[in-house]
């Protein structure tokens, strides 16, 4: 699995349901929910 970081928890998390997505600029990224409070989570660079 793959982390990013919770802003809300101040921690790196596991992304829950990751998502691939592809930024205007053609980057790849990787967009979820934190498994602990449920915000948005978002890593850019994996894909």
């Amino acid at each position: 699995m793959t982390q990013a970081y919770c802003f809300k928890d101040r921690k790196k998390v596991e992304i829950k349901n990751p998502q691939k997505v592809t930024l205007k600029n053609g980057r790849p990224a990787l967009k979820g929910l934190c498994p602990i409070c449920g915000t948005k989570v978002f890593r850019i660079g994996k894909s």
